[in-house]
């Protein structure tokens, strides 16, 4: 894993810090899965590559966008929809500065998100059992979505409802074909935005991107 993660930008001494982080958090989710859903998988080597490696495939961009975070402890992260924890729990483990909240409707995930929270040590994550429409209003500098679905009218509305004047709704995305057509249709809300083509280790030929729209 530790190549993995130095792949993605980070330093070799970060990556040492994080691959043990990580590697409890997959045995976590193998233990879990199956009771809670929380993955499409439990096989390890696919959790490293389709999950953590895909969480933190935008690692250099998201150190970008926490810079006004660091050392500001009224800067907050938005995982939505969190569900396992991803991107949420990676990202919070590589960004220990940044203060991350990870919203999800399923009680039952919630408290699998708290107990590998404390396993973990990750002082910086809360927890919060609730849908994205009910979050406070403007609650999120920074806002993670890696849900499996299209931005729509109403959820793209939902999440730029829940992100603070000036802040930055990150969309986890697969092809920018696909990308254009979801965003075409959500035009009238989101005139422009931004897409990073990202690249995980160990899925050469599979198209991500990072869809970036600020408020």
């Amino acid at each position: 894993m530790t190549k993995g993660l130095i792949e993605l930008g980070f330093s070799e001494q970060e990556a040492l810090r994080l691959e043990p982080l990580m590697e409890k958090y997959i045995n976590e989710i193998i233990l879990f899965n199956s009771a809670y859903n929380l993955t499409n998988t439990s096989d390890h080597d696919e959790l490293v590559i389709r999950h953590i490696f895909d969480s933190l495939a935008p690692y250099t961009t998201f150190r970008k966008l926490f810079e006004k975070g660091i050392n500001n402890p009224d800067f907050t992260a938005g995982d939505i929809g969190s569900g396992g924890g991803l991107p949420g729990i990676p990202l919070a483990a590589a960004f220990p500065e940044i203060n991350f909240c990870l919203v999800e409707r399923m009680a039952k995930r919630c408290a699998f998100l708290e107990n590998v929270a404390a396993i973990l040590g990750l002082k910086n994550v809360t927890v919060i059992n609730s849908e994205a429409e009910k979050v406070q209003k403007e609650s999120f500098d920074v806002i993670t979505f890696r849900a499996f679905r299209p931005l729509d009218d109403k959820m793209t509305k939902t999440l730029l409802g829940i992100t603070k004047k000036g802040g930055i709704l990150a969309a986890y995305k697969a092809k920018t074909e696909s990308i254009e057509t979801e965003m075409k249709a959500i035009s009238k809300i989101v005139p422009s935005y931004d897409t990073i083509p990202l690249s995980v280790p160990g899925l050469p030929d599979s198209e991500r991107n990072l869809v970036l729209i600020q408020k």
